[in-house]
Parts: C-alpha cells; sequence; structure tokens
C-alpha cells in the first residue's frame, strides 16, 4: 500500500507530538516513585477514564472482532459484553474502596487484606505472574497483531504467505515498535502515558469511525450490506443478531456457550481490563485518580466507552469484510483452520483496499496510537509490580526516592526487553489472536470469585487466594488435556474450571486459620468495607461506620448494565434504520439512565 506525502506527514506528525508529550513530563516523572507510576495522585477523572479506554482499545482488538463476527456474527462479541456487570460492579462497589486503599498495584492489597509469609508469598508470586508471564502474553500478541496491520498495508507483499516463518524483518519491525514505546513510557511514566493515552484515543475513534463509512459505501451502502452477507450464507441473517437466535437449524452461536459466557464471566474469570472486583491498570489509574469521586466518574466514563461508543465502527468495517470477502466465514467452518484466510486479517486488508491517500495515514495512525496506548501502559504497568512488590517489598525496603525511580526506569527496560523476545516468538508461532485471548480467559478462569469475595467477608485469607490460583492452573491443564472435555468449546471448559476452582478454595477457606483479628481490624478501619460478611470483626470497631452503600451500589450496576445492553442495539438499529426498535432500546437506555443516577450515591469532592 504506497503512502502519499500527506500520509507521511500525518505519520511523523503523530509520533512527534508522542515523543513531545514524554519529553514533557520526563521531570515530573522523575520526582518520585509515586509521581511515575500513580502521576502523584492527581489525574482527573476525565483524563484517567480516557486512558483506560484507550488502553483497552489495543492494535488486535479490531482484529479479533472481526475474527469473533466471522465466526459467530455480531453475536460472538459477547465474550467481553458480558463483563459489563462486572465492570459496573467495579464502578459503584468497588472504585472507593481501592482508591481508599491506596496502594500502586492491585497485588500491594494482598498484605493490606492478609498478613504472614503466606501473603508475602502471594504478593510476590503474583508479581512475578503478573509482570513476566501475564504482561509479556498481552504484549506479545498485540505486537503481532500490529505487525499483521503494517504486513497487510503498507508492507505488504502479495507473494508471501501465513507460513512463511518470522524473519530478521519481523525483528527489527517488533525491535522498531517497542523501542518507540517504550522510550517516552519510560521517560514520561503515569503522567505521559495517560495524557498520550487521550490523544491517542481520539485519533483512533476518528480513524476507525471514517474507515467503516468507507467500507460501507465501498459495499454499496447499509442495505446492501445486509443483502449480501444475508444472503452469502446459510443462515445469513443470524450475522446481525445482537442476541444469537437458538430457533435456527444451525445457529451460529450455540445456546450452551451464549449462557455459559453471560452466566459465568463477570465473576469467575480475570483477564486485564475486566478483573472481577478491579484490578490490573484500572486499578493504577483509580490509584493515580484526585480522590473517591474522580476514582468513581473516571470509572463509569471508562465503562460506557467501552461498550457503547467503541464497539460500533469496528462492527460495520467487520460484516463489510464479510460482504467484500465471504471467503473469511470458511475460518469458523474449516476442519483445518490453517487452510482457509485468517478472518482477523480481512479489517488490515480492507485498509489497504479502500482507503483513499490521507486515510491511509490516519489509519495507520489510528493503529499506532491503538497499539502504543496499550503497550506503554502494559510496559509502566509490568515495571509497578517490579519495583513496588518485588524490589521494594523483598530487596531493598529502604530505597529512596532516588534509587526508586531508577529502579523504576530499569524495570521498563526489562519488561521491554521480556516482552519484545516473546512477541517475536508469537509472530514466529503465528499464534492466532482469539486463542491468546480464550487461553488467558480459560487460564483465570475460577479466581475471580475470591477477588470479590475478599472486599466483603472476613473469613477469605491468603490461602484462599494461593489455592484458586493454584486450583485454577491445575484445572485448566487438567480439563485442556483430559479426553473427556478437551473437545468441549472453551467457553464450557471455563465455567467447569471456575466451577472447581470455586469449591477448592472454599475448602481451603475453612481448612486453615483466618488472618488475625488485629490485622482484620486495621484493614477494616482503613477500608470500611459494607456488608453482613463483616459482621465478626465490625462488634470488635464500633467506632467505624460503614456507608451502608452495598445494596445501593449493586442496583446502580444492575442499572449501569442495562444501559449498555439496551444502547449497545439502539445503536445498531439506528444505523441499520430500524426505527421502531431504536426508540425502544434507546429510550429504555434512557429511563434505566435516569433511575441509575437518581439512585447513586453523591460523592463529595
Amino acid at each position: 500500500m504506497p503512502l502519499a506525502p500527506l500520509d507521511w506527514t500525518i505519520i511523523i506528525g503523530y509520533l512527534a507530538l508522542s515523543l513531545l508529550i514524554g519529553l514533557a513530563f520526563k521531570q515530573r516523572a522523575g520526582s518520585s516513585f509515586v509521581e511515575y507510576f500513580a502521576s502523584g495522585r492527581a489525574l482527573p477523572w476525565w483524563i484517567a477514564g480516557t486512558s483506560m479506554v484507550a488502553t483497552t482499545f489495543a492494535a488486535d482488538t479490531p482484529l479479533w472482532v472481526t475474527g469473533r463476527i466471522a465466526k459467530y456474527g455480531l453475536a460472538g462479541n459477547w465474550l467481553w459484553w458480558s463483563f459489563a456487570f462486572g465492570g459496573m460492579l467495579t464502578v459503584f462497589v468497588f472504585a472507593r474502596l481501592w482508591r481508599r486503599a491506596e496502594v500502586i498495584t492491585d497485588v500491594e492489597l494482598i498484605e493490606l487484606r492478609y498478613t504472614g509469609k503466606p501473603a508475602a508469598f502471594l504478593r510476590g508470586f503474583r508479581a512475578f505472574y503478573v509482570a513476566v508471564v501475564m504482561n509479556s502474553i498481552i504484549i506479545g500478541w498485540v505486537t503481532k497483531a500490529m505487525t499483521g496491520v503494517l504486513k497487510e498495508t503498507v508492507l505488504y507483499d502479495p507473494s508471501a504467505t501465513a507460513s512463511v516463518s518470522a524473519g530478521m524483518g519481523d525483528f527489527w519491525l517488533v525491535a522498531a515498535m517497542l523501542a518507540l514505546t517504550g522510550l517516552y513510557a519510560g521517560l514520561s511514566g503515569m503522567w505521559g502515558v495517560a495524557v498520550t493515552d487521550l490523544v491517542q484515543f481520539v485519533l483512533a475513534m476518528l480513524g476507525c469511525v471514517l474507515l467503516a463509512i468507507v467500507a460501507v459505501d465501498h459495499v454499496g451502502g447499509i442495505t446492501a450490506l445486509e443483502e449480501k452477507v444475508s444472503t452469502s450464507f446459510g443462515g445469513g441473517e443470524q450475522a446481525f443478531s445482537f442476541l444469537p437466535d437458538f430457533t435456527a437449524p444451525d445457529p451460529w452461536m450455540p445456546f450452551g456457550v451464549f449462557a455459559a459466557l453471560v452466566l459465568s464471566q463477570w465473576w469467575a474469570s480475570w483477564y486485564p481490563g475486566a478483573e472481577p472486583g478491579g484490578g490490573g491498570y484500572i486499578v493504577q489509574r483509580m490509584a493515580s485518580c484526585k480522590n473517591e469521586r474522580h476514582a468513581v466518574k473516571a470509572t463509569l466514563f471508562f465503562q460506557l466507552a467501552h461498550y457503547c461508543l467503541r464497539p460500533w465502527p469496528w462492527i460495520m468495517v467487520a460484516f463489510a469484510a464479510l460482504a467484500l470477502h465471504p471467503e473469511i466465514r470458511g475460518y469458523a467452518l474449516a476442519a483445518d483452520p490453517s487452510s482457509v484466510p485468517n478472518p482477523e486479517l480481512a479489517y488490515p486488508q480492507l485498509i489497504r483496499e479502500l482507503a483513499p491517500v490521507g486515510l491511509r495515514g490516519l489509519l495507520l495512525v489510528t493503529f499506532a496510537s491503538a497499539y502504543m496506548s496499550t503497550v506503554s501502559t502494559q510496559i509502566n504497568w509490568g515495571a509497578s509490580y517490579l519495583v513496588n512488590d518485588l524490589y521494594m517489598r523483598f530487596v531493598n525496603p529502604s530505597a529512596n526516592e532516588r534509587q526508586l525511580v531508577r529502579a523504576s526506569r530499569l524495570a521498563t527496560c526489562f519488561v521491554l526487553l521480556l516482552s519484545g523476545g516473546v512477541s517475536y516468538y508469537m509472530i514466529a508461532a503465528n499464534v492466532k489472536i482469539d486463542e491468546a485471548w480464550q487461553f488467558l480467559l480459560a487460564l483465570g478462569a475460577g479466581v475471580g470469585a475470591v477477588f470479590l469475595l475478599r472486599w466483603f467477608w472476613w473469613r477469605v485469607n491468603a490461602w484462599s487466594e494461593i489455592a484458586a490460583m493454584i486450583g485454577s492452573l491445575l484445572f485448566f491443564t487438567l480439563f485442556r488435556i483430559s479426553p473427556a472435555t478437551k473437545e468441549l468449546p472453551t467457553e464450557y471448559r471455563s465455567l467447569i474450571v471456575a466451577s472447581a476452582t470455586l469449591l477448592t478454595w472454599l475448602a481451603a477457606t475453612y481448612l486453615t486459620r483466618p488472618e488475625p483479628r488485629a490485622h482484620l481490624v486495621a484493614f477494616y478501619r482503613k477500608i470500611r468495607p459494607d456488608g453482613p460478611g463483616w459482621k465478626p470483626i465490625a462488634a470488635a470497631a464500633p467506632d467505624v461506620h460503614p456507608e451502608r452503600l452495598l445494596l445501593r451500589g449493586i442496583g446502580c450496576a444492575v442499572l449501569g448494565t442495562a444501559v449498555i445492553w439496551l444502547t449497545l442495539p439502539g445503536i445498531g438499529a439506528v444505523i441499520f434504520g430500524k426505527t421502531g426498535q431504536a426508540i425502544v432500546c434507546l429510550g429504555s437506555a434512557a429511563l434505566a439512565a435516569v433511575m441509575l443516577f437518581a439512585l447513586a450515591p453523591r460523592e463529595e469532592e
């Protein structure tokens, strides 16, 4: 795909702006450890919230959405839409608790909540596991997705095949992308990452909207798009169903798969950006906010933008890809998927085929923005575990600010190099994006429940989390290799793993001693959690007065989820000209929103 001078001007201007932002915040980031990883706890909600949205908009996301729609139709997105209720619980129940905890990382909470050697081990192990293993896998597949975009657009070679292994060109491509991102992330810390995220999100959304308009127009408009997709496949009208059509002779998404997603994903699976009870870089953003009010508003904005604002431009391009390249549907049906085109690459393929001069440069900036916003966060987030929960906790507890900032930048470089190696391996091994997503979701199945209940049940202890972590890995491995379960859909296996893990950690909780009463009272005084699960501890601290907002928060979470699940089909109805359905869905969403804001507690500045 050739680039004109206008395209190059847009690309170079964007890269220069990213670097300038990094340089602008260099001195501030270097002033203290808290500034480097938590922006001095001074982020306003709109920067923190947009940063959350930008981080979860990675280079792989539009590609993954295209692959899911090619396989399951619109309903394939329930794999991530099903997290909405858990996200709304984070907003209305957990955000204020996390901000009250005043932690830098989510694993720091472990020793705030538990004590002794089991807690120290758990904190150190999870810090290493998330920073080194999980973080590297995420950066690896995001980088692989970005190389796929570049190879399908500006570096497109029609003579290359999917079976060609990674070579030196891939190595230098990975190195260049990670080095540029690591440079501004390492210089500017969380302030630079968050402010750059704001710019990157605006550019990324602009590019996606414009590509959707161009792609649908090329198909011949909305009506032509519906006709082409519906007539190209058996049961093709299912592609546009927000809820799967379970009555169809050959459902694109079976009822069991849909039920497993909706009923279990929000509480069972740990996944970065959608952790039950909050976690990961979402906690890092909440911890960086000015106060509890800003943490709640930032997280609410994230949930609404994440589910309601972003999806439809990606979805429309995916539909256009199905209309223009119906062969990508074969990936979901073929006995040997490697013999058919990878539907995930249809998204950048349309950029190459349809984008005019100027829009080409903007769309490359769109994917660069999506990639860099995610990777910069992952680098900073991974380094925060290495410094806060390993170096400062176990190696040098008395480190001064200068030593901590130096360690932070060294940790950033380490995460960058490690991620580069994993990225290159994933490119060489041709790991599919959907496979990586499903792997992480299944591996984290079952640990979510303990992350939720540790806030509201005093009896949960460090051994509960250790048992959940070990049980999740053990059952995941067992059910993956067992002849009786290895052929089951991933969604079913995840539900089985989650259920078995839940029983395991509950048994471990009752078979081990509770945390010391004095430690639990100290946690209760600091966090002031609500609910009957703290009754014995509350009796020991009668002067502590929780806000009694738990039931109201759960009600708000239900209403917030209704807003999301009604707005999504409502926007789709507007796009496809279904006026009656649009009025019902968006009107109901507005009513739910009014009830939500009437019920939501008022936060003080």
